[in-house]
């Protein structure tokens, strides 16, 4: 289900991620599911609690909340997700988060740069 390597030119589909992807106790656990040189996408569990610290990307990422409740900030500035919401970040945002809820993300990265 996961693609480690996903050449451009090549359609591919992925289901029933959320069940693959199952939340676990006190955990942050992630699954690969598109990786090549203009586009990664990462599906993300995380439980009540699970937070990531303030970071950047150089690629652009578009995030959304698909199960759960997240509270997501993005250069200090904090929103409070519920499923369907939907973050965009440019290149170089500082962004962070922290699970109200036991939550699934989807987060896709382009490289605004390749090609």
């Amino acid at each position: 289900m996961a693609q480690q390597n996903s050449p451009v030119t090549e359609s591919s589909a992925h289901l029933g991620l959320l069940d693959a992807l199952a939340v676990q106790p006190d955990a942050i656990t992630s699954r690969v599911v598109v990786n090549n040189d203009l586009m990664r996408v990462v599906y993300f569990a995380f439980d009540t609690g699970g937070m990531l610290t303030e970071h950047s990307s150089p690629r652009a990422v578009v995030v959304q909340l698909l199960t759960g409740a997240i509270r997501f900030s993005v250069d200090g500035a904090e929103h409070a997700m519920v499923p369907g919401d939907v973050i965009y970040l440019a290149p170089g945002a500082r962004h962070a988060l922290v699970a109200d809820a036991p939550s699934h993300l989807s987060l896709v990265m382009v490289d605004t740069e390749a090609r």
